[in-house]
C-alpha cells in the first residue's frame, strides 16, 4: 500500500492531515528535511493565511455592556394601590416632575399623581384625580408641558387635567377639558410628537379621533378628523419621528400605516404566522417593529419594511409565555427594549439599518412580575451616572413602583457626549394649526449637557421667558419690553436696565447649577455615610459661594442705578437752569 502524497509539497513521505472548515493542511511529522525549505515555508504561510481569515469579526458597539440596575428600597414608591384592570396598557406615565399611576377607586376611575422625588411609603389617604365615571384605561403626559396630563376611560370620554406645581392637597374632580365623541369606551390616547395640543384617541367603536386642544371650549364634541379605516379594535398606535404617519395594530391581525390628516391607508398587511398586538415605528429607518404571537401561541417579534408589509424582514420566537410584550424604542441610542407583561424580564437589542437588523445585547431579569412600565423622558435622566434609559416598573403583588436604570459602564464621571446625542426638546416644533394645514417638521433637538437650555418643559420657562424677550428686543431696537418709550432719552438707565435684565436672564442657568446627580441640593436626602456627608458639605459651600457672588453683583447694580439717577437729576437741574 503506497503512502499518500503530501498535497502541499507532492512528496511521498508520511504526513498527518489536519482538516478544518473544509481546508486540508498537511504538516510533516517525519523526514522534515526531505522537503525543501520553500515548500515548508509555503505550507506554514498557507496555514497562517487560513488562520487569519478564520478569525471571527466582532461587532463594535458602545452599548454591548449596558446593564439594568434596580433602585434601592428607599428610592422606590411603596403602598401604591395599583389598578387590577386587565387592559393591555402601561397604566403608568412619567415625566421629570411627576409619576402618574392608575389606581383602584370605588364608584368610578381615578389615578394618582405623585411628585417624582416623593419616594417611600405613600399615604393611604393621598389625594387622587378622580373625575371619570368608569375605570381609567390609559394616561399620558403632555410631552411639552409637565403639568398637563390626558386620561381616557370606560365612560367613553377623554379628559385633560391641569396638575398644580406643588403636591396635591385634595382630590381633583374638575378637568380642564373634556372630549366627548366616542360611542364606546376609549382604550388608547397618544399625544402628537412635534405639534402642540394635538391628541389622538382610539375607542372600542373602531374609530381614531384627532382633537385640537387649542380651542377655548371646556367641552369638545367635534374632533377635527375621524379615522374609520379599522374594522375591529385598535390595539396599538405609534407615530414616526415627525408625526406625519401613524402605524396601528388591530385585532383583525392587520398592521396599517395611515396618513392621519388625509385619513388614507398607505400600507396594509398581515402575515399568517404572526398576530401583531403592538406596533412601533423605528425612528427614521423606515421600519416597523411588532410584537405578538405565532401560530403555536409563542411570543414573537417581527421587523417590517414600512413600504412593504406583505412579508416581515425578520421574525423570531422568544418563549412560550402568555403575557403581552411591550416594545419601546430609543431613537437616540438605536436601542429597542422589549418588556414582558406578567414576567420580570426586559430584553434589549440594538437596531441597525442593514442585516441582521436586530442585534441582541442582554436581558434584565427580576423575580417580581410587572403589570406595566413608565418611561422617563431623556431630560429626566442622570447623565452623571451614564444612565441612558429609566423604567418605572409596576409590581402589583408588592403594591410598589420600582425604578430600573439602564446604565453604560464608564469610569469617568464627566459628561459622555458619545452616548448622549442631541435629543428631542420639551418645546413643540409646530402649532396645532400648522400641523393641520399640512406642515411637517421634526422635533426640536437639545443637548443633555448640564446647564444647557431647552431641557425643561415650557411650563417651567413661563417666568424667565418675558425677561429673555425683553432683552432681545432691547438689544435689537434699543428699547421695548419692560423698558418704556421715554427711556430712549435716558441712556444711563437703559444701560443699567439691560445689565439688570442680563443678570436676571442668567438666573435660570444658575438655578440649574443647584441640581446635582438628578436631585436638588435644597431637597436632598439625608447623608448616611461619611463620604456622602463630605460631598454634601462641599456642595453647600459651592452654593454659598455662588449666592455671595450674586449678592455682590446686586450691590454693584444698585450702586450703578443710584449713580444713574443722580446723574439724571443733575442733568435735568442743569437744563432747567439754562432755561
Amino acid at each position: 500500500m503506497t503512502a499518500a502524497k503530501c498535497k502541499v509539497c507532492l512528496s511521498d513521505s508520511s504526513c498527518w492531515i489536519s482538516i478544518c472548515s473544509g481546508f486540508e493542511l498537511n504538516f510533516h511529522d517525519t523526514e522534515p528535511l526531505a522537503h525543501s525549505g520553500v515548500k515548508l515555508l509555503e505550507t506554514w504561510t498557507l496555514g497562517a493565511i487560513f488562520m487569519m481569515s478564520w478569525n471571527p469579526q466582532y461587532r463594535s458597539s458602545k452599548f454591548r455592556h449596558v446593564f439594568g440596575k434596580a433602585a434601592s428600597k428607599d428610592k422606590c414608591y411603596d403602598c401604591v394601590p395599583i389598578t387590577r384592570n386587565v387592559q393591555d396598557n402601561h397604566f403608568c406615565a412619567v415625566n421629570p416632575s411627576f409619576i402618574a399611576v392608575v389606581t383602584e377607586c370605588a364608584g368610578g376611575g381615578a389615578f394618582l399623581v405623585i411628585p417624582i422625588k416623593q419616594t417611600g411609603k405613600l399615604d393611604p389617604h393621598y389625594p387622587k384625580v378622580c373625575g371619570h365615571k368608569g375605570n381609567v384605561l390609559d394616561i399620558k403626559w403632555n410631552p411639552f408641558n409637565d403639568f398637563v396630563i390626558a386620561s381616557c376611560s370606560e365612560d367613553a370620554t377623554v379628559k385633560i387635567w391641569d396638575i398644580p406645581n406643588q403636591m396635591l392637597k385634595r382630590n381633583i374632580t374638575t378637568p380642564k377639558k373634556e372630549l366627548i365623541g366616542h360611542a364606546r369606551r376609549v382604550g388608547l390616547i397618544e399625544w402628537h410628537p412635534t405639534a402642540d395640543n394635538i391628541l389622538f384617541s382610539s375607542g372600542y367603536d373602531y374609530k381614531i379621533m384627532i382633537w385640537n386642544l387649542d380651542v377655548k371650549d371646556a367641552v369638545l364634541s367635534n374632533p377635527v378628523k375621524i379615522l374609520d379605516a379599522h374594522k375591529d379594535v385598535v390595539l396599538s398606535m405609534s407615530f414616526n419621528t415627525d408625526g406625519s404617519l401613524l402605524a396601528t395594530a388591530c385585532r383583525d391581525r392587520k398592521i396599517r400605516v395611515i396618513d392621519p390628516r388625509a385619513g388614507t391607508v398607505l400600507q396594509e398587511g398581515s402575515y399568517k404566522s404572526h398576530k401583531a398586538n403592538k406596533v412601533l415605528f423605528i425612528g427614521n429607518m423606515k421600519k416597523l417593529f411588532s410584537t405578538g404571537t405565532s401560530l403555536w401561541n409563542n411570543r414573537q417579534i417581527a421587523l417590517w419594511d414600512q413600504n412593504n408589509l406583505s412579508v416581515p424582514l425578520l421574525e423570531e420566537d422568544l418563549d412560550g409565555s402568555s403575557g403581552l410584550l411591550f416594545p419601546i424604542y430609543d431613537s437616540d441610542t438605536h436601542m429597542l427594549y422589549v418588556v414582558g407583561k406578567g414576567d420580570g424580564n426586559i430584553r434589549y437589542y440594538e437596531i441597525s439599518p442593514e442585516k441582521p437588523y436586530l442585534n441582541y445585547l442582554m436581558e434584565y431579569r427580576s423575580p417580581s412580575p410587572q403589570k406595566g412600565t413608565g418611561i422617563m423622558p431623556k431630560r429626566g435622566l442622570d447623565v452623571s451616572a451614564c444612565e441612558i434609559f429609566r423604567f418605572y416598573k409596576l409590581i402589583p403583588t408588592k403594591s410598589q413602583i420600582e425604578p430600573i436604570s439602564m446604565i453604560v459602564p464608564r469610569r469617568s464621571e464627566s459628561y459622555q457626549e458619545d452616548i448622549y446625542p442631541l435629543t428631542a426638546a420639551a418645546q413643540p416644533a409646530l402649532t396645532a394649526q400648522e400641523w393641520l394645514n399640512g406642515i411637517n417638521k421634526g422635533p426640536l433637538l437639545v443637548s443633555l449637557r448640564p446647564g444647557s437650555e431647552g431641557v425643561n418643559s415650557l411650563a417651567q420657562f413661563l417666568e424667565p421667558e418675558p425677561l429673555t424677550k425683553a432683552t432681545d428686543v432691547s438689544q435689537q431696537q434699543g428699547g421695548g419690553g419692560r423698558i418704556s418709550l421715554e427711556d430712549k432719552q435716558k441712556p444711563r438707565e437703559i444701560e443699567g436696565s439691560r445689565k439688570r435684565l442680563k443678570v436676571e436672564e442668567k438666573l435660570p442657568e444658575d438655578e440649574q447649577m443647584c441640581l446635582s446627580n438628578g436631585f436638588d441640593i435644597l431637597e436632598c436626602p439625608t447623608p448616611k455615610t461619611k463620604s456622602e456627608l463630605l460631598q454634601m458639605y462641599y456642595r453647600q459651600q459651592e452654593e454659598i459661594r455662588r449666592l455671595r457672588e450674586l449678592v455682590n453683583q446686586r450691590d454693584v447694580q444698585i450702586k450703578q442705578l443710584k449713580l444713574g439717577i443722580r446723574n439724571l437729576c443733575a442733568s435735568e437741574i442743569s437744563d432747567t437752569g439754562n432755561y
